[in-house]
């Protein structure tokens, strides 16, 4: 397959509602275009008429292209500085910061959902970019006592060489950066494979830390569907770490895969996250917390409120008041400043949430709301939708959604509360809602979760912090936090005896 390479767009944005020109893989710091029919193609899921963009998929060819390229760009990274590296990655947080309302309407076009949440991505992209640019100056091991009055001990930290981060569709730009981020400033190479229905936003990413210095070859971007392609970047002899967020099925394969040779893989997989909403809580907090993490964003983020375990004795209250709010919430396309809950992804998405939904009332759920749509354009439209009276062993209250649907589970109290929290396979994030000091110490202990909340949302975490769960929801180490480049460094310890 011939490719032919662009000259990256670093300094002028595209305008803003044509991102065609972001169809395109990014290798050796120019875009790539293959030749051939494209075979991804993106619509606007808020308008399904418009086509943003299409490419031809990255074969294997062009797969083992991008390797090379990376294994051949890393050497000279490697040897940087580390403070110069944090240096790069500090202009492109700069670089981020200038270009955000273009990136958040990016986001909003792409993956669809309303164009306040993109800037909140932006924003937590810039974020964490900016905190690990500061891991430049700590990076390194540590000294130790020696058993010996003659020796000096000690640990280094060294790069892998290529590594590959491989992204969902849903935080497009955000997860993207906290994977790259650590990897870049550790001195590797990385060959970036976001979803295949959001290659434009990953691409974008890719030229503002192209601007911001980065040498040609060490941040590659591969877009291709699952399949030989993708198996070949993982088989790839250059890859020494596997970095992939996305569906549980999806990273357990990987990582047996992975493991066949020895490489490494860090997960960060699905969720089915509770808010617990004791007695005593401060309903209008729970409430304000709870429709924003269930219908925010479409409800399609790992650390969505998919459940609300809430005790019976305020569970009436709480529910009026959940429904009423959302009652509130505009259904619309993402770059709209009114909307608060854009469309889902794509049809395929669309289509599993109304399954899910149906599944639901047949098993005995009740729908207590479903959002009117109203005049909308075509487009991969659903609407925010509570469910009562479910039970922890439906399949609603089991299996992860991704949609904007929210589940409510009475129970007797706390105890019954917090032993439906884990009732699920899953083990990403949860919350609670009260104001009972004993209650809050004891959620922490007793929910198995990677991220425990109290009184506020499920949602999100803050990027100097670990992010991850445990269980089904993820493999391997956490990212972010100081930690997170412990996964893309291999530790010596050393030696030295000078007597």
């Amino acid at each position: 397959m011939v490719a032919t390479p662009e000259t990256a767009q670093t300094q002028a944005a595209p305008p803003p509602d044509d991102i065609s020109g972001l169809y395109a893989h990014f290798i050796g710091g120019q875009r790539v275009q293959p030749s051939g029919t494209p075979d991804l193609v993106r619509s606007n899921p808020a308008s399904t008429d418009q086509v943003l963009g299409g490419l031809r998929s990255a074969d294997l060819e062009l797969v083992q292209a991008a390797v090379r390229t990376a294994a051949e760009a890393w050497p000279a990274w490697r040897n940087t500085a580390a403070p110069t590296r944090g240096r790069v990655l500090l202009e492109a947080a700069r670089l981020m910061d200038r270009h955000r309302e273009e990136l958040a309407r990016l986001i909003s076009l792409e993956e669809g959902k309303a164009i306040k949440d993109s800037r909140a991505e932006v924003q937590r992209s810039i974020n964490i970019v900016e905190f690990m640019s500061g891991e430049g100056r700590r990076f390194g091991g540590y000294t130790s006592g020696s058993e010996s009055a003659t020796k000096f001990a000690f640990t280094t930290r060294q790069p892998l060489g290529v590594v590959a981060c491989i992204t969902p569709w849903n935080f497009p730009l955000a997860i993207p950066a906290w994977k790259i981020a650590p990897a870049l400033i550790a001195g590797n190479a990385v060959i970036l494979k976001p979803a295949s229905a959001t290659p434009a936003s990953a691409v974008r990413l890719a030229e503002l830390f192209q601007a911001a210095g980065l040498p040609d070859g060490i941040l590659n971007v591969l877009a291709a569907r699952g399949g030989p392609a993708a198996e070949a970047l993982l088989d790839a002899e250059q890859v020494q770490a596997v970095s992939l967020t996305g569906h549980t099925s999806t990273g357990r394969h990987v990582a047996a895969r992975c493991a066949a040779r020895g490489v490494p893989v860090q997960a960060e997989l699905g969720g089915k996250n509770a808010a617990i909403v004791l007695a005593d809580a401060d309903l209008d907090l729970a409430t304000a917390g709870i429709v924003d993490g269930a219908f925010g964003s479409t409800g399609q983020r790992c650390t969505a409120t998919s459940r609300t375990i809430v005790v019976e004795s305020i569970a009436d209250k709480l529910l009026d008041k959940i429904v009423a709010r959302a009652r509130q919430l505009t259904v619309g396309p993402g770059v709209e400043e009114s909307t608060d809950v854009g469309p889902a992804v794509t049809a395929e998405q669309r289509e599993s949430v109304l399954r899910y939904l149906e599944v639901g009332r047949q098993e005995g759920a009740r729908d207590v709301y479903t959002a009117p749509l109203g005049d909308l354009p075509r487009g991969h439209w659903l609407a925010p939708t509570v469910l009562d009276h479910v039970q922890p062993s439906m399949r609603v209250a089991r299996e992860e959604i991704f949609g904007p649907v929210l589940s409510v589970i009475r129970v007797p109290d706390s105890d019954s509360a917090f032993e439906a929290a884990n009732a699920v396979e899953y083990g990403l994030a949860a919350s609670v809602y009260t104001c009972d000091v004993r209650a809050i110490f004891h959620f922490v202990d007793r929910v198995d979760v990677g991220i425990a909340h109290v009184n506020q949302p499920t949602l999100g975490g803050e990027v100097h912090l670990p992010f991850g769960g445990v269980k089904a929801s993820g493999i391997g180490p956490h990212e972010q936090g100081r930690d997170a480049i412990d996964f893309f460094t291999k530790v010596k310890s050393v030696y030295i005896n000078y007597a």
